[in-house]
């Protein structure tokens, strides 16, 4: 079984509602750390953890004030600040589509949460890793980027790529401060975003493509971010990490 200690540490997860971002903020808690989780929705049910080691901030982290404010609230809380889990992002299946097409409102609507809102926590965690001594950030791409798609969704896949970009341009910005900053590609993983994937049967096509036979889990992903998080990966910053079954292969 694979066990981190990330105790007397404090970590930022956006999609802290569900999903990954759920699963990496309940693996954080399990080892000891504090977790300030964000999310649009409201705090789920089975977070695990005593409530003293979390806080729970339910806002838009397009919102730049509400971001600082949260961020502000949850060093109050904690007192520091080591880990950025930026993992929030949308999948608008029927409206992002081709650029040629789109409404491009909804290609700025898609930037603003899957690229800009890193921006915005990075902006304000990186002081307090710095007054920390150190710390570590893990920014959630996807192989969307990497592979196009028959059925387009521009905005997202091209937002996409910008996480990979803003991760290295953070590593190398960062690493005097010792901050490490690195990518994750999820390939197909079941999360609540994938409402496509309603039935049996689908999820059977899915698996097909992927040459490990199955969708990825969360806390699979959830494993990955910590390591890269963990001091397991000291000498890891500025790497794009694709964890995707072996998509990418075909």
């Amino acid at each position: 079984m694979i066990t981190f200690d990330f105790s007397g540490r404090v970590a930022v997860v956006t999609g802290a509602g569900g999903g990954m971002g759920q699963q990496i903020a309940n693996l954080i808690l399990n080892a000891g750390g504090s977790v300030i989780m964000i999310d649009l929705k409201p705090e789920p049910e089975n977070v695990v953890g005593s409530k003293e080691c979390r806080f729970f901030a339910q806002g838009d982290i397009t919102d730049r004030i509400f971001v600082e404010d949260t961020i502000t609230a949850g060093v109050k809380r904690f007192g520091r600040i080591d880990y950025l889990a930026n993992v929030a992002g949308v999948l608008w299946f029927e409206r992002d589509a081709s650029l040629l097409d789109m409404n491009l409102d909804v290609w700025d609507r898609v930037f603003d949460i899957n690229l800009k809102s890193m921006v915005h926590l990075a902006r304000a965690t990186v002081p307090h890793m710095r007054s920390a001594g150190g710390g570590a950030m893990v920014h959630f791409s996807s192989t969307q980027c990497l592979r196009g798609d028959p059925k387009p969704q521009d905005a997202y896949s091209t937002a996409k790529a910008g996480v990979g970009s803003l991760s290295k341009s953070l590593a190398m910005q960062l690493a005097t401060d010792n901050i490490r900053s690195n990518a994750i590609y999820p390939g197909f993983t079941l999360t609540p975003l994938q409402e496509r994937w309603d039935t049996a049967e689908k999820i059977k096509d899915v698996n097909q493509t992927v040459p490990l036979g199955r969708i990825g889990t969360p806390q699979e992903l959830a494993l990955a971010a910590a390591f890269l998080l963990s001091d397991g990966a000291s000498y890891i910053t500025g790497i794009d990490l694709v964890v995707d079954g072996g998509l990418l292969l075909k």
